[in-house]
């Protein structure tokens, strides 16, 4: 299966240039020319990763990068025609995991392109790694004890009663202790593929585990946020 990209760019000529090159690669590529039209495709098409222009109609690329952070966790590419550092900055921090600034090598933006995906790959396949196995031992990570066998949590040696989801939403995150989960590997893993719930779905459930583990559930130290990406369980 072909992986899919998601080009956003306002200048024809340069987006027609982009989406060439990606084809050429082997990649299914999908065009938006707005801010609107990017984020009702990205919803729709769920790209494994987004070339974003900052300067967009409509909706610029700062914000398109934001909404669409909350709901995926594809890789992003920023592209700007501007070199100020104060874009780059906002630009990671809504959630882009790379920039470049216009004008800008075909070849460097396709390597580039390639690493962002990559990554991604690299971390789902330590995930799997990890998660592959039998029922082990109990997991137990300071005053918290997750037993595999009777699929029971408990804190201070008390049982904590847990939904369903949520067991298999803190067993899945034990796993991978100190790995950053992506939101959409996580709906993946503990949801199924076959799930039409948006990513809010782990956020809510992540907020109810933080209520019944953590000695602080406002400022959390066992299941922490990693901003524009996902969640990562510290053992």
């Amino acid at each position: 299966m072909s992986v899919k990209v998601l080009v956003v760019e306002d200048e024809p000529a340069l987006r027609e240039t982009l989406a060439y090159n990606l084809v050429k690669q082997g990649y299914e590529v999908l065009t938006a020319s707005d801010g609107y039209q990017a984020i009702a495709l990205a919803r729709q098409e769920r790209p494994a990763l987004l070339i974003l222009d900052l300067m967009l109609p409509g909706v610029d690329g700062f914000e398109v990068c934001r909404i669409l952070r909350q709901e995926m966790s594809a890789p992003i590419l920023m592209l700007t025609a501007r070199a100020d550092e104060v874009d780059k900055v906002v630009g990671l921090e809504v959630g882009a995991d790379d920039y470049m600034t216009k004008p800008f090598s075909m070849r460097e933006l396709m390597a580039r392109v390639r690493a962002l995906l990559r990554r991604e790959r690299l971390i789902r396949e330590e995930i799997a790694a990890q998660d592959d196995g039998a029922v082990g031992k109990p997991l137990t990570f300071d005053n918290l004890t997750i037993d595999e066998s009777r699929h029971e949590l408990r804190k201070d040696g008390q049982v904590v009663p847990l939904r369903p989801k949520e067991y298999e939403l803190l067993h899945f995150l034990a796993r991978q202790r100190g790995i950053v989960v992506s939101r959409d590997l996580i709906l993946e893993r503990v949801w199924g593929w076959d799930f039409d719930g948006g990513s809010r779905t782990v956020d809510v459930h992540v907020r109810w585990l933080r209520e019944k583990i953590e000695q602080d559930p406002g400022n959390p130290t066992r299941i922490v946020t990693v901003r524009g990406i996902g969640y990562r369980f510290e053992g």
